[in-house]
């Protein structure tokens, strides 16, 4: 099962996946494929006996097709690559669970390291490689379509990313979850983005808006579940010295987010440098983490005094690693109060400090 928000790539995927095994691809968008994977034996017998491998694109748009897929799979061998959205997935009764029987992957905007071995950059060339993707990910993000095109104008990619934020980001999503304020949805992506870095407090953008505080809190919730937002929780230990109930809310991809403020101005000209950096780190670790299938939670700390850490990572042995996160070279006290591995992320040493975070998790996850 591959997981993913639209216009991430994975059709694109698939597409590869058919030419290389000469596999046929059933779009569960339509009604006429839909209708090939009723729980008939028959007919299943007949897609098994031509197909041993299928790939399945939009396996959300028909639920009830999983009874079909769990029989292709335990009597007739057949293997199955599916694509579709995990929030739908967990909304709908007539999924079945597959319990024990398939893995999941996500398909998420792109990773650098994805783009480092797509690019199949020589190691010398690594440091001015990692330099030009840093800034161009602060401006641009990093949609496969915005990535994969040489040549592109800033406009044309201007252009994409607002599409995205038009087709996918609201429509699709409003259109999916019979929200009934558009222009409330973007209203309420416009605020965050305003506040990247900051804590994010529901009750003031219900306010700002004259908005019911449960109907913002339902919107957030559907742009977390649905790959468009990150949040970052505060840590809470019994100490009782953690003060902050809002969650820092970041974008997963900052192109969208500067597409929504209309600013993509080079990042030496930007007020907003910090929050981009910030972002940055948060989505590339999100990324990361989901590619590698790390089990971690993330965080931030601050106390009464107004103290604060970044960046906190508890693994499932709680474990910690604690960070500052900085665009230049900078260094901030330790003040978290759990025994902790502390860094400091910067520009210079950012790429450096996520390969060795991810191994350090690996080998904790592995004792």
């Amino acid at each position: 099962m591959i997981w993913d928000p639209r216009r991430s790539g994975k059709t694109t995927l698939l597409q590869k996946y058919k030419d290389k095994l000469n596999v046929p691809i059933f779009n569960f968008n339509t009604i006429s494929d839909r209708e090939l994977f009723l729980p008939k034996r028959e007919s299943l017998e007949k897609i098994a006996r031509e197909n041993k491998v299928i790939l399945v694109d939009e396996v959300q748009y028909s639920p009830e097709s999983t009874v079909a897929l769990k029989i292709l799979y335990d009597e007739f061998d057949v293997k199955i690559i599916a694509t579709g959205s995990s929030e739908l997935r967990q909304k709908s009764k007539d999924f079945d669970s597959l319990a024990g029987r398939y893995f999941e992957l996500y398909c998420l905007p792109l990773s650098i390291e994805e783009v480092m071995l797509s690019s199949k950059v020589k190691s010398y060339s690594e440091e001015s490689f990692l330099s030009e993707s840093y800034v161009n990910m602060q401006v641009f993000g990093a949609y496969p379509e915005l990535q994969s095109a040489s040549g592109l104008s800033d406009a044309k990619k201007i252009d994409m990313l607002e599409k995205i934020i038009e087709a996918y980001v609201l429509k699709d999503i409003v259109n999916i979850y019979k929200l009934k304020n558009i222009k409330l949805a973007r209203d309420i992506l416009l605020k965050i983005a305003l506040q990247l870095g900051s804590e994010v407090s529901i009750r003031e953008i219900a306010s700002s808006f004259q908005a019911n505080i449960a109907t913002v809190s339902s919107y957030i919730e559907i742009f977390i579940k649905n790959y468009v937002l990150i949040p970052l929780y505060p840590f809470k230990t019994n100490l009782r010295r953690a003060v902050s109930e809002n969650r820092k809310l970041y974008f997963m991809d900052i192109g969208v987010r500067n597409a929504l403020v209309n600013d993509f101005r080079p990042i030496s000209l930007r007020p907003d440098k910090g929050g981009l950096f910030e972002n940055l780190v948060i989505s590339e670790l999100e990324k990361t983490s989901k590619n590698h299938g790390l089990k971690i939670n993330k965080y931030f700390y601050r106390e009464y005094g107004g103290k604060e850490v970044d960046l906190v990572i508890e693994d499932y042995r709680k474990n910690y690693w604690v960070f500052e996160i900085k665009s230049k070279r900078g260094y901030g006290g330790d003040i978290f109060p759990i025994q902790n591995k502390y860094s400091n992320i910067n520009s210079e040493n950012f790429y450096q400090e996520l390969v060795r975070l991810m191994d350090s998790i690996k080998a904790s996850m592995n004792k």
